[in-house]
């Protein structure tokens, strides 16, 4: 099973590849906007009720549109990448614009990773991990090496 990286990935692959971008600035676009989505989830996951806002935007209780962790994954991608790139407000507010359906398109990826019949902190954990083991210690462990990871 792809972990959740690699999903995010894919899915803003799919996103910003539908979208006229200078092809100079379309692989930092594409890997900015992936972190900036990983960047949301483990910053939100680590603040006290940061699991339920998650585990609410993947199961569909909180639409991806008016999700705190949208809105964060936006603020990040804003700031770290499109404010960098100097592409022009309009295909800045188009490129920000997709950051929802990506959001939106991670809830077939958290489910009861650990067995004990409810998706929590640590099935959330274990899926950003992209593992099916290993402890919240492991998956904090897993987290950390994939946002400083290089390509």
């Amino acid at each position: 099973m792809a972990n959740i990286s690699d999903l995010i990935m894919q899915q803003v692959k799919a996103a910003v590849g539908g979208v006229q971008v200078p092809a100079d600035a379309q692989s930092k676009l594409i890997e900015g906007m992936s972190s900036s989505v990983l960047g949301s989830l483990t910053q939100t996951v680590a603040k006290p009720g940061g699991a339920d806002l998650i585990k609410s935007l993947l199961s569909g209780k909180t639409s991806a549109a008016s999700s705190p962790v949208t809105q964060l994954a936006g603020n990040l991608f804003t700031k770290n990448v499109l404010s960098k790139l100097n592409l022009g407000s309009a295909l800045n507010g188009t490129l920000s614009g997709l950051i929802p359906g990506v959001m939106g398109k991670l809830s077939s990826v958290i489910a009861d990773r650990d067995g004990d019949g409810d998706v929590d902190l640590n099935d959330i954990l274990l899926s950003l991990k992209g593992g099916s083991g290993g402890g919240i210690l492991g998956a904090a462990t897993g987290i950390l090496g994939g946002l400083f990871k290089k390509k």
